[in-house]
């Protein structure tokens, strides 16, 4: 990655100019860095970000000048300190709500919310495993999960581990140490959770199989750690008749009323205390390379935000 200046240009019939005054970080950001999900090159990447709207294209009659905004969807191109963005893809944030919090809580927070609410709709009494505890979408997830009266058991580092006890996990577990399968049994009196969600993929993939109870869900939306080993869907059955799904927010925030209601259910449980949102580490948005290095290893907690 290299800063550089380029031409923004105007925004067209169904978009604002943006002026960009925080830029979330997140794992899929060196996915689209590496090449793992393949991007336009040359191109600027990141995917969420809190703006203040500086201009409005022809016809667009919805946000004003001087409004301030969060996005975090596509297309490609947070990491900027001005940008062209259509305007149905936007989210006003409210007074309660800080630009850094905005650019933090998008992303992690609607991703977040489809996952406990939307692909396995989790009850209260409920097992429930999550790994990366610790990271930005665990420590709100966790936090939310509980207040839905779930029973949390998170992975972390040993380091982190008190991290995510405080934020919502009722057991948390060394993913360096533990034997997790073991464990999460141990837990559930020999039952396995309802559900396990898995930003790491291919470290945990196992982990997560042995764990789960069944018919249970497991619900894979990162690959941290790699991809998914390749294998036969003979696999979900022996381990008990489960389910396997790898969702995106992109395809639960497809239209503007799934968006902006997603968005609404984060700001709920923010506005009601029931989920805080902390920004644990910030660098200058010309220094979004060495932010790589940091969360690729493990050296970030929870949520980061560049600063242009």
């Amino acid at each position: 990655m290299q800063w550089e200046e380029i031409e923004v240009g105007e925004p067209a019939a169904g978009e604002v100019l943006l002026r960009q005054t925080a830029v979330g970080l997140n794992y899929i950001d060196t996915y689209h860095r590496s090449g793992l999900y393949p991007a336009p090159l040359p191109g600027v990447i990141g995917l969420e970000g809190a703006a203040v709207v500086e201009r409005l294209g022809p016809g667009v009659d919805g946000p004003a000048v001087g409004d301030r905004v969060a996005y975090a969807s596509a297309p490609l191109g947070a990491y900027a300190t001005w940008r062209v963005f259509p305007v149905e893809r936007l989210v006003k944030l409210t007074a309660a709500i800080s630009d850094q919090q905005g650019a933090a809580m998008m992303l992690q927070g609607m991703t977040a919310e489809y996952l406990i609410r939307r692909t396995f709709p989790v009850r209260a009494g409920q097992w429930v495993l999550f790994h990366a505890a610790a990271g930005g979408v665990g420590l709100i997830a966790c936090q939310w999960l509980k207040h839905l009266g779930a029973r949390v058991i998170g992975t972390a580092g040993a380091d982190k581990a008190a991290l995510a006890s405080a934020h919502g996990c009722e057991h948390v577990l060394d993913s360096r140490a533990d034997d997790i399968a073991a464990r999460v049994r141990e837990l559930t009196g020999g039952a396995g959770v309802a559900v396990v969600y898995d930003g790491v993929g291919r470290d945990t993939f196992t982990a997560s199989l042995g764990s789960l109870a069944r018919r249970g869900m497991l619900v894979s939306f990162g690959n941290a750690s790699g991809p998914l080993p390749a294998f036969e869907p003979a696999l979900l059955g022996m381990h008990g008749s489960l389910y396997l799904t790898r969702p995106s927010l992109m395809d639960y925030t497809a239209t503007t009323a799934e968006l902006r209601a997603s968005a609404a259910a984060l700001f709920e449980v923010v506005a009601r205390g029931a989920v805080t949102i902390q920004v644990h580490q910030t660098y200058a948005l010309r220094d979004a390379a060495q932010s790589h290095r940091d969360l690729e290893g493990r050296r970030t907690t929870g949520s980061t935000v560049l600063l242009p």
